[in-house]
């Protein structure tokens, strides 16, 4: 299996599992100006060993969208630009030139590499360089890859849709992750997880390929009226037009399901062995394995507008005037990589 472990570079010197919640205050990333009235915050929790936990106190009106990675976070704004923070030890959070011009309409992460979504339809990525540890082809965007409306990240593959509806894919192929069926068209929405791909087609109804260690592929008989899909380690969620969820799959060496009860859901979003839904009341509900406290919701976390997940690592971002992080920090200096 070809999922990237980096036990000596990402050496745990300190306990992984976070109690309380970690927030370091970014106003440099957002802008001293963007201290206005509505406060937001960018929370994280999990496994924090590389500074993956970040709070912003601004205008949730300047946030596009975050995007979680094993142990990296991106955060796009909306005037097309990005910010990055984690660790870097694959550059993963060394925004290309190209990038911090702007532009960007869509940015996600994978274990340890980045996809960009430009305004003029191309992709760019970056992460590790070609023959470095870590390098699978999944930052190797194809020469004739253009018209893109959407990109997704698996764990060391990417996956891009373009707007005629087709999807391409390139990367770590051991599993068949980046053989798109032939017959695909009229995609909606894409999904990386560890060793599999997903695909939501406009009539409701979800694709799936590549690995099939804990069925994750076996996309359960007559699912329709799907609007969203997510690819974790080892599962799949589809999330359906009524605000209920499907769960297929497992994690890991255990099976695993969806919490008895769980309705109104608005988005969902898939770590490795774990997963979040965002409900309708700004709520967020995380079930799975918590080997690093990922399913430990933080203390009052309401108003919740986005979600993210990768690895051990969820994130949310808050909008919300009475949210007050119990536990701060000092935020690292600009491009810091602290190693542990």
């Amino acid at each position: 299996m070809k999922k990237l472990r980096l036990s000596s570079g990402y050496s745990k010197t300190r306990s992984a599992r976070v109690l309380g919640l970690l927030l370091i205050a970014i106003q440099g990333l957002l802008g001293a100006s963007a201290l206005l009235a509505n406060p937001c915050w960018v929370v994280a929790w999990g496994d924090l060993d590389y500074d993956l936990a970040i709070a912003a106190s601004s205008s949730s009106t300047r946030v596009a969208g975050i995007s979680a990675g094993s142990f990296h976070s991106l955060l796009l704004r909306r005037d097309g630009t990005l910010a990055a923070w984690g660790d870097n030890r694959f550059g993963q959070t060394s925004i290309p030139a190209r990038a911090q011009r702007g532009g960007v309409q869509e940015a996600v992460a994978g274990d340890v590499h980045n996809l960009a979504l430009l305004s003029d339809g191309t992709v760019i990525a970056w992460g590790p360089s070609a023959g470095e540890e870590g390098d699978y082809g999944q930052c190797d965007v194809p020469a004739e890859l253009d018209r893109v409306v959407a990109v997704a990240a698996g764990a060391v593959h990417s996956l891009a849709l373009r707007g005629d509806g087709t999807v391409a894919a390139w990367g770590d192929d051991a599993f068949g992750q980046c053989d798109v069926p032939a017959e695909l068209t009229r995609v909606v929405a894409i999904a990386g997880g560890m060793y599999h791909s997903l695909a939501l087609r406009e009539d409701g109804t979800v694709v799936a390929w590549g690995g099939n260690q804990m069925r994750q592929t076996d996309v359960p008989e007559g699912l329709n009226h799907v609007v969203a899909i997510a690819a974790g380690g080892f599962h799949s969620l589809a999330l359906k037009d009524d605000g209920t969820v499907v769960f297929w799959g497992g994690y890991g060496l255990i099976s695993g399901g969806v919490p008895t009860g769980l309705a109104d859901v608005a988005a969902i979003a898939t770590g490795d062995y774990h997963s979040l839904a965002l409900k309708r009341d700004g709520t967020v509900t995380v079930w799975g394995l918590s080997t690093a406290g990922q399913c430990d919701v933080p203390r009052g976390l309401t108003s919740v507008a986005l979600i993210s997940a990768r690895g051990s690592h969820s994130m949310a971002l808050v909008d919300n005037h009475t949210f007050v992080p119990h536990t701060t920090i000092a935020p690292p200096a600009p491009g810091a990589n602290r190693a542990r």
